[in-house]
């Protein structure tokens, strides 16, 4: 590849992606622009899929919306993503997860792959704090 090419592309790479795998629950800031205003707009679901590398890494994620699968693929690298959090993590043998996209009712909501919850860090009373 050519060299100026390639030094274009690491500049434009996020260096503080929060590392994340397929099976992950997932929350997807994305920035919304409506007319002159500009807000942050959360998407929940389950990573799908991951493909490419590099500044063209994108990510798929499938959410139940009304009893209906919808999904939505994020470029990793796009300025309009704010930041990704995991809400829980999973164990899975795949690199793909489309079987996902069979499975209906509960089962399509509860995520036929081994969980691993992540630990949410609650902030100490200062009354406790204080104490100490």
């Amino acid at each position: 590849m050519n060299p100026i090419i390639q030094a274009i592309s690491a500049s434009q790479v996020k260096a503080d992606v929060t590392p994340f795998k397929v099976g992950d629950g997932v929350r997807v800031h994305t920035k919304v622009r409506e007319g002159d205003k500009e807000r942050v707009q959360i998407y929940s679901g389950i990573v799908i899929a991951r493909k490419g590398h590099g500044i063209h890494e994108t990510f798929t994620v499938r959410r139940i919306s009304y009893g209906e699968g919808v999904e939505r693929v994020f470029p990793v690298n796009s300025p309009n993503i704010e930041k990704i959090e995991v809400e829980q993590e999973s164990e899975n043998m795949r690199a793909r997860l489309y079987y996902l996209r069979d499975l209906t009712g509960k089962a399509a909501i509860a995520v036929k792959v081994k969980e691993n919850r992540v630990a949410v860090e609650k902030a100490a009373p200062a009354a406790a704090v204080a104490k100490a």
